[in-house]
């Protein structure tokens, strides 16, 4: 019994001792592979990393010289603020769940267009369309099931004047 265990513990010594030299050798002679060689799959196109996003937005100019000390520059500014025909109020409740309260002032009377835009500028619901009277006014609109939680951009158009402002949807 004795002799039996003996001779199984040689075997795996050399068993082991035959792994370790067969490592040993491949390590030492192994050559590194030669990089000139043209590999049988062909490469991956560069994807660039740089989103891309559909929808137009206007480029920020200032309508006069930041550098200036003048006061004449800055009276334009002044002017076309009281030029606006649009001013948005209030939108609430934010975040919204079943409908949305936008409370916005109008000078003049002029067509309202109301839309929500998911993040890449595509429209996702149209929620007026409608010609509205001066002065100040509250519109109630339910938001429609379809939408799925997240962040979205409602879209106010009164008079070619767009205002763009950020919500979420529950």
């Amino acid at each position: 019994m004795r002799i039996n265990s003996i001779k199984i513990a040689l075997r795996s010594n050399v068993a082991c001792l035959t792994v370790m030299l067969s490592l040993i050798c491949i390590s030492v002679f192994a050559q590194k592979a030669d990089t000139t060689k043209f590999s049988a799959r062909p490469k991956a196109k560069a994807i660039s990393r740089i989103p891309v996003i559909k929808g137009s937005v206007q480029s920020y100019k200032p309508s006069y010289n930041i550098y200036s000390t003048s006061d004449t520059h800055t009276k334009p500014a002044a002017k076309e603020k009281n030029e606006r025909t649009l001013t948005v109020l209030k939108i609430y409740p934010n975040p919204v769940v079943e409908q949305i309260n936008i409370n916005l002032r109008l000078e003049k009377e002029t067509s309202l267009s109301i839309k929500i835009t998911d993040l890449l500028g595509n429209e996702v619901v149209t929620l007026a369309n409608e010609r509205i009277q001066l002065g100040e006014h509250t519109k109630t609109y339910s938001v429609p099931a379809k939408l799925n939680a997240g962040i979205y951009f409602l879209r106010i158009v009164a008079g070619g004047e767009p205002v763009i402002r950020k919500i979420s949807v529950l």
